[in-house]
């Protein structure tokens, strides 16, 4: 009886490293199918482009196609709800933009949390944002511009391509540290809004960075960018927060998974992404798209997001639009 004991005890012993050793025999297998990554926008605009250029590199390094698919609808965050019912096994992921973060906060029929629902694999890059004006207009720097909003309360127009949107957000939060009346006037789009601006709708744009080209030939005047350093094409415009204004917007955008992801998983996922961004062609299509390159890590990405959520949440309030 002694003898079996010790016998299957020592079988037992020897089963234990083996043992040990399997989660990460199995974890060293990750990527062993096609991951799917989810782009919440329709295909063929730059939030698509930019994430097929990093798809088709990062499958290089993961040594497994990573396979595009998207959802558009639902101001994007159908690719947050897909994520909801996904197996946090690191083969779906989601396309991460601000609208995820803002839109519970906007909509009380999304029930997902944006921090505790999912997980954050990268921050991969922003967007620049700026004031524009017709080139007849008569501000030649948004303190001028400022100092006419006060001036004149309730008498300067401007437009973004909707409310609760970053771009939106963006000039409001100057306008209240400011004390400024003035009307917004949200559009379906970056485009509209410009048109409206050049054919004397309104007065001057929050936007993204869809009025480069107007800007370079002349067409529009860009008075500052919302971002923390100068745009790369436009060196000799100041940022809001030069002409000390303490306002720094980036509108970050990365990779997210399912809650619960294993962290070992995460990193390879990380890895990959974080290297595919690095690539020349990422590079060169992010110059062209004026986005600057945020590398940050899946947690700090987070701790961002929360810190941004709760800022929001009292911006939200103040402007009236936050859900109930």
């Amino acid at each position: 009886m002694t003898r079996l004991t010790r016998r299957a005890a020592l079988a037992g012993a020897a089963l234990l490293p083996l043992a040990a050793a399997a989660p990460s025999r199995a974890q060293a297998k990750f990527p062993d199918k096609p991951i799917r990554l989810i782009i919440p926008w329709a295909a063929g605009g730059p939030a698509d482009a930019g994430f097929r250029i990093l798809a088709e590199s990062a499958a290089k390094k993961l040594g497994q196609p990573v396979v595009v698919e998207n959802k558009g609808g639902a101001a994007g965050v159908l690719g947050a709800l897909a994520l909801q019912d996904a197996k946090p096994d690191g083969y779906t992921i989601s396309q991460m933009h601000m609208s995820v973060l803002r839109q519970p906060m906007l909509n009380a029929s999304l029930k997902y949390d944006p921090i505790k629902d999912l997980t954050y694999i990268l921050q991969i890059t922003g967007f620049v944002m700026g004031v524009v004006v017709r080139p007849d207009a008569p501000w030649k720097t948004l303190p001028e511009l400022l100092a006419y909003a006060k001036a004149n309360p309730g008498k300067l127009n401007w437009g973004t391509l909707g409310a609760g949107s970053t771009q939106h957000l963006a000039m409001e939060s100057l306008g209240l540290k400011e004390g400024l009346s003035w009307t917004h006037a949200p559009y379906r789009g970056t485009a509209d809004t410009l048109r409206a601006l050049m054919g004397g709708e309104i007065d001057f744009a929050s936007e993204s960075s869809g009025w480069a080209p107007l800007v370079m030939s002349g067409k529009l005047r860009l008075l500052a960018v919302f971002t923390e350093s100068r745009a790369k094409r436009f060196p000799d415009v100041p940022t809001v927060k030069e002409l000390g204004l303490e306002i720094a917007v980036d509108s970050p955008g990365g990779l997210i998974g399912p809650k619960g992801m294993d962290p070992a998983v995460v990193k390879i996922l990380a890895d990959a992404f974080r290297e595919a961004a690095g690539e020349p062609k990422h590079l060169e299509f992010l110059d062209n798209m004026d986005q600057p390159l945020l590398l940050l890590d899946g947690p700090a990405y987070q701790a961002k997001m929360a810190k941004t959520m709760e800022q929001e949440r009292v911006l939200l309030k103040k402007l009236n639009l936050l859900a109930t």
